[in-house]
């Protein structure tokens, strides 16, 4: 009896315990819960509306605007201008086939047109547009207009794109915009380079300066239903511009150069002797770049690129070339920092002897006995030869490098190719072979292993005007002070005199004389060869440039300054195998009398382009439309084929 009772008391109690031990866990669950319930609806509570918010509101990007490139004078190199265009909002559209119809026949779609559009429209995702058509002509755009009430879904717009007032004469120098391809956005991730509508730099300075260019984007804030359909436009978001940069370019210079050079394939350089400043940097043949930036046709970029003038090639700063008899003014620095007198006297018959081997003058008979303002002023090869036999060649690199050939110089341009000033060590590195006396005699001319930019020619030209270690710029508001050179201004005098005999005395660029009164131009002109001539064509005599194939003709180059007794402008100047039918003193002799009396040079070029058969840019134009009706010829043979 006593068991029973201790039994039933103590299944009581345990009873009750578990009672207790059930009831305190569901009051610490529930604690628990209201806690979690208190924090996420309080402390976490602007987190979550954030998060509801974005499901319900949606951005879309609105591209900012591109800063602008002006000149040193504010003249605009690249702007932008309005346009028009028209999007899809894939949300939005309700009868795909019908308005692809009707949109290709008042947009004049092509079929290549329709197949990306119906791409994108498949891989479309959200509220986000999907261009149809850029660059719209008022009259189609406005034809969209007037039928949209038949096209839902569709969104003519005005926006803004690229522009470049100068066109190809810029091409080289600016670059030009596109859209981003895969490997930008990868490189990114950032989901303004998929906006329809924007476009990055894709070449020149439109490349380089690309973070200052491009600006902040804005939004378009719409609300959204949770199928994603348009309730209404929130307050947008304005983009901000990007910056305007401003250039040491001058802008009237640079197209007057680029129109001066005419059809020849080549560029040109001028320098302030001042400051450094760049105020021409052209390359010629060029592109537009409007068409690069508004999209060019297959044909016209296959055209440019099989173009044996090298149209899509910056030759400013990835061009090479011996430099030729351009840089015998630098070698008579070179020979006076050596200790040479410009008094002593060579001999010059017509050639010098080197073993087996006979180096030429460019004058058979010789010129007799030549100092050192002869040899400049005639532009005596053999004086150099034996020079350089004398005094080897390492002390000619010495002053070649002082004086900017082989350098690189710290601009914003995509890319450098900064050539070679040879010397024993160089050789001895490169080729494992020693340097010998032909070596010397062949670079004292400018030839053999020698190569430079037309950058670098200028450069050289402008330190030897200034006697300064003159820095090149392109960025106005950015000087750079101009070391020294550690030469003797007595060496830059009698160098002054000879280049100013060159072109004004019974030199070689007499034709280079510029016709501005109380104003002397100081230069020296350079033929460099493209091939061996042989000993037999020598004898039974050089074919001329009309005989010999654009490839194989001699390049053209001038480098010089003026005013030659205060010296303020350098140019330098190369022609790409253009032989003694085009040479390039001339060209570098007008540009830089556009600087001093623009009216009389501007006179001239227009009589010139009577005879070219119109202005740079109708030129350019009239091979444009040559390439797009080549590209329509050959769209229509194959739809008959």
């Amino acid at each position: 009896m006593t068991a029973k009772r201790f039994t039933a008391a103590h299944q009581s109690m345990t009873f009750t315990r578990r009672m207790m031990l059930v009831s305190g866990a569901q009051a610490a669950f529930g604690g628990v819960l209201i806690a979690r319930l208190g924090y996420l609806s309080v402390a976490q509570n602007k987190h979550y509306q954030l998060l509801s918010e974005s499901n319900r509101v949606q951005l879309i990007i609105v591209p900012p605007r591109r800063g602008w490139i002006i000149d040193r004078g504010g003249k605009p190199i690249a702007i932008n201008r309005s346009d028009f265009r028209v999007d899809i909002i894939p949300e939005q559209l309700e009868r795909p086939t019908e308005t692809l119809k009707l949109l290709t026949k008042l947009l004049q779609l092509t079929p290549d047109d329709v197949d990306r559009i119906i791409r994108d429209l498949k891989a479309a995702r959200g509220y986000q547009p999907v261009a149809v058509a850029e660059n719209v002509p008022y009259d189609h755009y406005a034809a969209v207009t007037v039928h949209l009430p038949e096209l839902p879904g569709v969104q003519p717009t005005r926006g803004f794109s690229r522009f470049y007032p100068a066109g190809p004469a810029v091409a080289h120098l600016v670059g030009y915009v596109g859209a981003a391809s895969a490997k930008d956005y990868e490189k990114e991730k950032n989901p303004l380079l998929v906006t329809p509508g924007f476009k990055i730099g894709k070449d020149g300075l439109e490349k380089t300066l690309e973070p200052h260019m491009r600006g902040q984007p804005g939004g378009q804030r719409v609300e959204l239903t949770a199928r994603g359909k348009l309730v209404r436009e929130l307050e947008p978001k304005p983009d901000r511009s990007g910056q305007t940069v401003q250039l040491t370019i001058d802008a009237g210079l640079q197209e007057y150069a680029a129109r001066r050079m005419g059809d020849a394939s080549g560029s040109i350089v001028v320098i302030d002797c001042r400051t450094g400043a760049i105020l021409a940097f052209v390359a010629m043949p060029a592109y537009d770049p409007n068409s690069f930036s508004d999209g060019i046709g297959r044909t016209e970029w296959r055209m440019l690129s099989e173009d044996d003038h090298l149209p899509l090639l910056n030759k400013v700063t990835q061009g090479l070339y011996p430099p030729g008899s351009t840089v015998k003014p630098m070698n008579i620095v070179a020979l006076m920092e050596m200790g040479v007198s410009p008094t002593e006297v060579v001999g010059c018959s017509g050639g010098l002897r080197v073993g087996n081997r006979v180096f030429h003058c460019w004058k058979r008979g010789g010129h007799g006995g030549v100092n050192m303002h002869r040899a400049v002023e005639q532009s005596c090869d053999v004086y150099f030869y034996e020079m350089a036999r004398r005094h080897g060649y390492d002390g000619f690199a010495s002053v070649a490098r002082r004086l900017g050939l082989g350098e690189k110089f710290d601009l914003p341009v995509a890319s450098q190719r900064f050539g070679t000033v040879p010397d024993s060590q160089w050789k001895l590195q490169k080729y494992k072979e020693k340097w010998t006396v032909a070596d010397s005699v062949n670079s004292s001319i400018g030839q053999g292993y020698v190569l430079v930019n037309p950058l670098q020619l200028a450069v050289m030209a402008a330190r030897l005007g200034s006697g300064n270690g003159i820095v090149p710029r392109l960025l106005a508001n950015s000087p750079i002070k101009a070391p020294s050179l550690n030469i003797s201004a007595k060496h830059f005098a009698v160098v002054h005199d000879a280049m100013s005999a060159v072109v004004n005395g019974n030199g070689t660029a007499r034709s280079a004389q510029l016709q501005i009164p109380g104003v002397l131009l100081a230069g020296k002109t350079g033929t460099a060869q493209v091939r061996v001539i042989t000993a037999g064509e020598r004898a039974g005599g050089v074919l001329s440039d009309y005989a010999t194939p654009f490839k194989l003709r001699d390049h053209s180059l001038f480098q010089g300054f003026a005013p030659f007794d205060n010296p303020r402008y350098a140019v330098g100047c190369i022609l790409e195998h253009s032989g003694h039918i085009v040479t390039a003193a001339p060209i570098a002799s007008d540009t830089l009398s556009y600087l001093f009396d623009p009216a009389k040079a501007l006179a001239k070029l227009a009589g010139l382009e009577r005879q070219w058969g119109g202005t740079l840019a109708e030129r350019t134009a009239r091979r444009s439309a040559a390439y797009e009706a080549i590209g329509k010829a050959n769209l229509a043979a194959a739809i008959r084929s």
